[in-house]
């Protein structure tokens, strides 16, 4: 299977002078986590993610700050140089790369030219029809996740976020018990103090038990990037962890892995 098996083609982008409002939109609008900032010729210059604008504007400690990041543009908050891809790529280098160079897609490029874009939920999506190797979720799930309070607001939990590398927020009540989740996306458009309760989605639960297909599975039907480890028969406990598409793309590049020719 080769990378344009499983890319999205085309580009959603903007140009560098869009102010970062207008992305969140088009982040939005779209459902995706990053644009392509292209010059007027239509060339990719750079990326801009959701990470990227939970980084700057909600960390803003003051009105001055906060105006000034408000003014900011795609061209000013984008990543550098933009990380391609051939189409003709074999499917698991592309998984590797994105593994080791700790990345969320690439842009993909063909004779020269950018032709679309493969992401994480790319090789997910194709997970959930492929031959797997019998894992469990409790073998390559995260242990460590960041939670918060129910009052926690939208700066604290971007800080959170950022600092931890993280693109989601586990959301427990004083009991540890999971009262849901809050994702960047949630982020993009809320006000400074909305709280973690306001903004949070039901958790979707898996068990630790359950097949990384069933997880693949359940994240497609939900539309969800990660989903919350529980043991099916504590409903009340502490989570057990968080397994997220990232999660299922490491393994899927391992050594042993179908994907792994």
């Amino acid at each position: 299977m080769l990378v344009r098996d499983l890319m999205h083609k085309g580009l959603i982008t903007c140009p560098p002078d869009a102010k970062l409002g207008e992305v969140t939109q088009l982040l939005v609008r779209n459902r995706i986590h990053a644009v392509v900032v292209a010059d007027g010729q239509g060339e990719p210059v750079g990326v801009l993610s959701d990470s990227d604008l939970l980084a700057g504007e909600w960390l803003a400690t003051d009105p001055e700050s906060f105006e000034t990041m408000r003014t900011l543009t795609a061209g000013e908050l984008m990543t550098t140089p933009v990380t391609t891809i051939e189409a003709d790529a074999p499917a698991n280098e592309a998984a590797q790369r994105l593994r080791n160079e700790h990345l969320s897609r690439f842009v993909v490029a063909e004779d020269g030219r950018a032709v679309g874009v493969i992401a994480v939920s790319d090789f997910v999506r194709a997970l959930a029809h492929a031959p797997t190797r019998p894992r469990t979720v409790a073998e390559v799930m995260s242990r460590a996740i960041v939670v918060a309070l129910p009052d926690t607001r939208v700066p604290e939990l971007a800080r959170g976020m950022s600092e931890r590398r993280s693109r989601s927020v586990v959301v427990l009540d004083r009991r540890g018990r999971a009262l849901g989740v809050v994702t960047g996306h949630d982020l993009l458009e809320a006000d400074a103090e909305v709280t973690a309760e306001q903004l949070m989605h039901p958790p979707i639960t898996i068990a630790p038990t359950a097949t990384l297909r069933a997880a693949a599975d359940s994240m497609l039907e939900h539309e969800v990037h990660r989903l919350v480890v529980a043991d099916p028969e504590e409903s009340d406990a502490v989570p057990l962890g968080l397994i997220s598409t990232h999660d299922i793309v490491a393994e899927m590049a391992e050594p042993g892995s179908p994907w792994v020719s």
